[in-house]
């Protein structure tokens, strides 16, 4: 039988965003309904080791996330292990259907859905995938002990993916379009000077080669960039880190959208192009791409959130008031 409910507030997503608009809408009495979606805890849970995060010298990403989790709990979010496959924002309430049948009615809805890894989209980088390619080190690289990987990219998810993967492998090849990297210094600084990590500059992935029986990765031909020409680099295995997309196929043909797919937002605000639909985190952020920017976000989603629901039950709010209610 369909489970059906009706709530003020549906947050769907569950990063840094979405479990910090949990606990500010909690706390602002909106009993707020939270949807995980198919990765809970969001990018962060597949992060090792987070050192940015104010409070925390160094604190492993999974461990964040639970804490933020439990966080939201404790303020009375409900937290839902589910996935939602279809939403409905031609009307009000939205409209929200899960994969296990659930179906939810929101009078707001916080779309807080982050961002997926991005592929370089080569027939031979699909035929791999699960086989030798994968997009994600801290998931798959306990499989590469003492072997032989490639990373591709050049910016922090890059680096970072090689750095930790230096961990279990005998040698990690960064391969990278440029001849300069576009990571933080200081994770510049440890990968060129870390003794299992080779980097080629000025090149890009051209095919990954790999056997048949059994299936699996044996090399990269890497193309440069400069003269054309080719190069075979044995491997075990190819980690793609180029980046990630918005997660926007919910609303990607009903919100105005920018930049590539990002969802828009007016200026200062999580406000969409329909009225009681918010964004927040890397469904939004182009620019910075942060988990505290994200969280940040989550806030203001939250407030811009119960500033909407508070206008529509005729009630006068102003935003200094919502602050001073939940501080």
């Amino acid at each position: 039988m369909t489970e059906r409910s009706h709530v003020k507030l549906l947050i769907i997503g569950s990063g840094p965003a979405g479990y910090t608009a949990a606990v500010y809408a909690s706390r602002a009495m909106l009993e707020p309904m939270l949807i995980q979606g198919m990765q809970p805890g969001g990018q962060l849970t597949i992060t090792t080791e987070v050192e940015n995060w104010p409070g925390e010298t160094e604190i492993q990403g999974p461990e964040l996330m639970v804490k933020m989790e439990a966080h939201a709990l404790a303020m009375g979010a409900e937290v839902v292990t589910d996935m939602v496959t279809r939403l409905d924002l031609s009307s009000r309430p939205f409209t929200a259907e899960c994969d296990s049948g659930r179906v939810v009615r929101a009078d707001a809805v916080i779309l807080a859905t982050g961002a997926q890894a991005r592929w370089l989209g080569l027939p031979s980088e699909e035929k791999f995938k699960g086989f030798g390619v994968s997009a994600c080190a801290t998931c798959d690289g306990f499989f590469y002990r003492n072997r032989e990987v490639i990373v591709i990219g050049g910016g922090n998810t890059a680096v970072e993916e090689a750095l930790f993967l230096t961990k279990f492998a005998s040698k990690v090849t960064l391969v990278h379009r440029r001849d300069s990297l576009r990571a933080e210094k200081i994770l510049q600084n440890r990968l060129l000077n870390h003794p299992k990590v080779e980097v080629i500059w000025n090149h890009e992935l051209s095919e990954v080669s790999g056997a048949e029986t059994p299936m699996g990765v044996t090399g990269a031909v890497l193309r440069n960039l400069l003269d054309g020409t080719t190069r075979q680099v044995p491997a075990d295995g190819i980690f793609v880190a180029i980046g990630h997309a918005p997660a926007n196929e919910l609303v990607k043909d009903q919100l105005e959208l920018h930049n590539g797919g990002y969802v828009k937002v007016e200026p200062g605000s999580t406000r969409t192009s329909i009225p009681g639909v918010f964004a927040a985190g890397d469904l939004t952020d182009h620019v910075y791409r942060q988990a505290i920017t994200s969280a940040g976000m989550g806030c203001m989603a939250a407030l811009d959130a119960e500033h909407f629901l508070a206008a529509q039950d005729g009630v006068e709010t102003v935003p200094e008031q919502l602050v001073a209610s939940i501080a």
